[in-house]
């Protein structure tokens, strides 16, 4: 075995010319590519949304390169007008809160004035009443000052209440946190349908600068006059408005009659004239009855405390009986005079009646704009308008164009028939 293996290595030794070629194949590992993930920065938008610490419900929407279907420039409009309605929508939302808290602030301020006042002055009378029973000798000058003291201040404090009428406050800010929660519903139903313009956004910012002014909140300066000449009737919508536009095309693209034809016009026309004729009418004419009960009533209250306070300063064995009488009732009468003024409201009933006046003339004015239009495709569509005007009235459709023939009829002493375009009030 050792001299075979001596004999190989000879072998192998004595060639040295002789070359040995290997090649060993290595298998190719698969290439693997590792992604490092970024650090994720924030972007403008979201940097705005969460500055101060505060996160923002308005959304900001990316442009998309590549796939989109209409112009960069339509898009990004639709985009910011979209940012802005959002924007609108929250100090909306904001003024909703807002008027409806003061609204029950005033509305405690009405109930603790009255009670207040009611209790100041039958303290003051009763004390009055009983220096009137007293007899000749008895001491009344605790009685007579103090109530002469309380008189008195019942009477400063009538005259702040009916100057600022809290009852009528409260109903303005109810109307406000309507007409916002109304306001709030449109904004939200433009968000939903999309694509809103920048006429809408102005036209949504316009109404909430009208309905400020309508409906201020400070007491000091801006304050509505609650005792004017006679009625007019509330204004909480811009000057102009923006009316939409709802063409109906054919397929060769000419726009049609928009829903309108000659006999709805007329019906439109019609029902103007009823609102003219009986609901802006009745409603004037109650709302400067109630001004004026408010006014006389707002004059009595002070004038009777007044009387009671000097009735009261006086009595005493000298004088008699009478002017701790004369105390005794005016005080008395002073204090149903505030119950009936801020208890029933009459404030209220005022304010009521101005608003109602509004809205109809709302109504009268958004119609006879809309027919002043001569373009019938810049028009509203006529069976949208017609049915807005129905429902605002609290009617069918059915119901309306009954309205509308009904002037031209007349009952049998030949006068015509009596109704109001209303029926929700």
């Amino acid at each position: 075995m050792a001299s075979l293996q001596a004999s190989n290595f000879l072998a192998f030794s004595s060639s040295p010319s002789k070359q040995i070629h290997a090649a060993i194949s290595v298998p190719k590992l698969p290439s693997i590519r590792f992604s490092v993930p970024k650090v994720p920065t924030k972007s403008l938008p979201v940097e705005l949304n969460t500055r101060d610490g505060f996160v923002n419900t308005i959304p900001f929407e990316k442009n998309v390169i590549g796939s989109e279907t209409r112009p960069v420039q339509e898009s990004s409009s639709v985009a910011m007008a979209t940012v802005q309605l959002y924007a609108i929508l929250e100090s909306v939302v904001d003024r909703v809160e807002i008027h409806n808290n003061v609204g029950q602030q005033r509305e405690n301020w009405n109930a603790l004035l009255l009670n207040s006042i009611n209790m100041i002055t039958l303290t003051a009378a009763t004390m009055a009443g009983v220096t009137a029973t007293g007899g000749a000798g008895i001491s009344v000058l605790g009685l007579k000052l103090a109530s002469t003291l309380l008189f008195s201040a019942a009477t400063g404090m009538l005259v702040m209440m009916n100057k600022i009428q809290p009852s009528q406050l409260v109903e303005e800010q109810r109307n406000a946190t309507r007409l916002f929660k109304q306001l709030q519903g449109q904004i939200e139903t433009l968000l939903a349908i999309g694509s809103p313009s920048k006429e809408e956004v102005k036209d949504a910012m316009e109404k909430v600068l009208a309905l400020d002014k309508a409906y201020p909140l400070p007491l000091l300066g801006v304050m509505l006059e609650k005792f004017p000449e006679s009625l007019e009737p509330a204004v909480w919508w811009p000057k102009t408005q923006t009316q939409k536009t709802n063409k109906q095309k054919h397929s060769n693209g000419k726009v049609e009659s928009n829903g309108w034809t000659e006999e709805l016009e007329l019906e439109m026309r019609q029902v103007v004239e009823v609102i003219k004729r009986k609901d802006s009418e009745d409603y004037e004419r109650l709302g400067n009855k109630a001004l004026k009960m408010n006014k006389v009533l707002a004059a009595s209250g002070p004038l009777l405390t007044g009387i009671a306070a000097l009735g009261s300063a006086f009595m005493g064995p000298s004088n008699g009986p009478w002017a701790a009488i004369m105390a005794a009732v005016a005080g008395a009468l002073a204090s149903a005079v505030n119950t009936f003024e801020h208890g029933g409201q009459v404030g209220m009933v005022f304010e009521m009646y101005r608003n109602n006046a509004g809205f109809f003339k709302l109504v009268q004015e958004s119609i006879e704009s809309t027919l002043s239009e001569s373009d019938l495709g810049e028009r509203e569509n006529g069976e949208l308008f017609e049915m807005k005007v129905a429902l605002q009235l609290g009617r069918s459709l059915s119901q309306l164009r009954d309205l509308a023939k009904k002037p031209s009829y007349s009952c049998i002493d030949g006068s015509p028939i009596d109704e109001f375009a209303s029926k929700l009030f």
